[in-house]
């Protein structure tokens, strides 16, 4: 098998719409808080399947899609505090940046769950932002759990992606990292 990697300039915004069946499974393996943020809300992938639970849910993006809950647009990164009512992040970030989002959710909300590559675990041996990032949100006891998907998920394409579909060889996994989380992370099978 051949893998392709695109680059940067190519992916754009990394966007990439969240399977409902991962926020699904999310929903079934972890206790949320009502009040949730989704700061990458795309098309309302990861929204709509936590308005359909019962959640609250403020649906932010860095563009606006056409996403008829959006509440606002903006820079994720260049926030200060959660909005009112929020007790909780739930994202799908850019992959190119994923530790940094966290990184930044975390300094502004003690709950974060972040649908990761399982490699996500690995690295942060570098001196870049990225892998600084990665250490702050592995090595300070911020993750709690990591619920690993016992198959993998259907394959994001990228938004506009025209090229060929495949079937995903990436092993995702809901990394839930609490502020108040105290011991070492523990993994579940989902």
């Amino acid at each position: 098998m051949v893998r392709i990697r695109h680059a940067q300039e190519d992916r754009g915004l990394d966007f990439y719409q969240t399977p409902p069946e991962a926020t699904r499974a999310l929903i079934r393996a972890e206790r949320l808080p009502h009040g949730l943020w989704e700061p990458h809300c795309g098309y309302g992938a990861i929204a709509e399947v936590l308005l359909d639970a019962g959640h609250a849910v403020c649906a932010t993006d860095i563009e606006h899609r056409g996403y008829r809950h959006q509440s606002g647009t903006g820079n994720f990164l260049k926030t200060k505090r959660v909005p009112p009512g929020v007790e909780g992040i739930v994202m799908n970030p850019p992959f190119s940046m994923a530790a940094i989002h966290v990184r930044h959710g975390l300094t502004i909300c003690p709950f974060v769950c972040a649908l990761l590559r399982l490699s996500f675990l690995e690295a942060g041996n570098t001196t870049t932002d990225a892998a600084e990032a990665r250490r702050f949100c592995l090595d300070r006891g911020y993750l709690a759990r990591v619920h690993v998907f016992r198959a993998r998920l259907p394959m994001m394409h990228r938004e506009g992606w025209n090229g060929k579909k495949s079937t995903s060889t990436v092993a995702f996994a809901w990394f839930i990292f609490d502020g108040d989380h105290a011991g070492p992370p523990t993994i579940h099978r989902i």
